[in-house]
């Protein structure tokens, strides 16, 4: 029943997870399962890219409440985890994430998006952490990765108001990479994902590893690390062949296999 709530399609290089349980896409047990198992489908196909979107008239109206009901502090520790799982499992992918998210956008499918290393969002979209109608905080990690992306003020009062806010606005946070029209969103989304799945796939794994590293240690942390995480690319078959391509050609006619 789960690998119905969501799947895993192909195009080419690039991974797309398909979140599709009408009406609203509602994350219970079942539907975050699914989603795990997806990215984990996709971590085996060897995909370059992975792109997360939804069917139907919102990306999701948050999570299934219901989930919540008579739960005690100790079963909630367990979901919490099995929530924080999902997170971790899609941000440590080795390669470009992208969320490309429409309409409605509430609570676990937004911190599922934040997991991402990149939101690209219809000029329609609305987003929210809006826990606090149950008496809750968010628990997937959209707290502290809101904080990452816009700063802690911003994270106290996104969280605390439970307000719903536009795509732009966020865009102006630097929470949303960019915002596209509604009827253009997937093609230009999957256009990009096409155009980096296409390029050096090991390098884009480095240039994540590097960005986590001074999220956790600053830039001198990071500084520190960065020989460490580049020197193992000059052994991959890409950059040779883009270094012998770069000399023979001159720049930009090199392809990429993502070894």
């Amino acid at each position: 029943m789960a690998e119905r709530r969501a799947r895993l399609e192909r195009r080419g290089t690039v991974g797309v997870v398909v979140i599709d349980d009408p009406p609203l896409n509602l994350f219970g047990r079942e539907l975050t399962v699914a989603v795990f198992d997806a990215v984990g489908e996709a971590e085996k196909a060897g995909v370059r890219a992975l792109v997360i979107r939804a069917e139907g008239e919102v990306f999701t109206g948050g999570a299934d409440v219901h989930v919540f009901d008579g739960l005690e502090p100790d079963q909630s520790r367990e979901f919490t985890a099995g929530l924080m799982d999902l997170t971790h499992r899609l941000e440590d992918l080795p390669i470009p994430t992208i969320a490309c998210v429409h309409a409605l956008c509430l609570t676990a499918g937004f911190e599922l998006s934040l997991a991402c290393d990149l939101i690209w969002a219809a000029e329609s979209a609305n987003f929210g952490l809006v826990e606090r109608v149950v008496g809750l905080t968010p628990l997937m990690g959209g707290t502290q990765r809101i904080a990452e992306r816009a700063g802690p003020a911003r994270a106290r009062e996104l969280v605390m108001s439970g307000d719903f806010y536009d795509a732009v606005t966020l865009e102006r946070w630097n929470v949303v990479n960019r915002v596209l029209p509604d009827d253009e969103l997937r093609e230009e989304t999957m256009r990009f994902a096409k155009r980096v799945a296409g390029g050096p796939t090991l390098a884009h794994g480095a240039t994540k590893r590097i960005v986590r590293a001074f999220l956790e240690h600053g830039v001198r942390g990071a500084d520190e690390r960065t020989a460490d995480i580049g020197a193992p690319l000059f052994a991959t078959e890409d950059l040779r062949g883009a270094v012998r391509s770069f000399l023979n050609e001159g720049p930009g006619k090199a392809t990429f296999d993502g070894r």
